[in-house]
């Protein structure tokens, strides 16, 4: 069975209320949880905020570079990231649909290969 990983980006999720986020972490987990008893999870989670707090590793020189901070300054970097294995592409859809009603937010969905 093929994997799909359902992932936003940070800057996807908006402007919101403490209030509002409260509400939506038991709706997300209850979608995740949802994908456990299907049997179809693999993994789920999110991804610190604080950019300062990741570091990359680049090999591309012959030689292997660690630097503190994002590999490159970008407008955009990833949230939070669902792992699923099921049948196909539909059931795939089919989570990302409840992940993003859940989360209220859009997800990005692509086969991993």
């Amino acid at each position: 069975m093929p994997m799909y990983a359902i992932y936003f980006n940070q800057q996807w999720v908006g402007d919101h209320s403490e209030e509002w986020f409260m509400g939506r972490g038991p709706l997300a987990a209850a979608a995740v949880n949802e994908i456990k008893a299907a049997g179809d999870y693999v993994f789920a989670g999110g991804l610190v905020e604080e950019l300062e707090e990741a570091f990359s590793a680049d090999a591309t020189s012959g030689e292997l570079v660690f630097t503190d901070g994002p590999y490159a300054e970008t407008k955009e970097w990833l949230g939070g990231i669902t792992i699923v294995n099921v049948a196909d592409k539909e059931a795939a859809k089919v989570w990302a649909g409840k992940i993003a009603e859940a989360c209220g937010w859009p997800q990005e969905v692509r086969e991993i290969k």
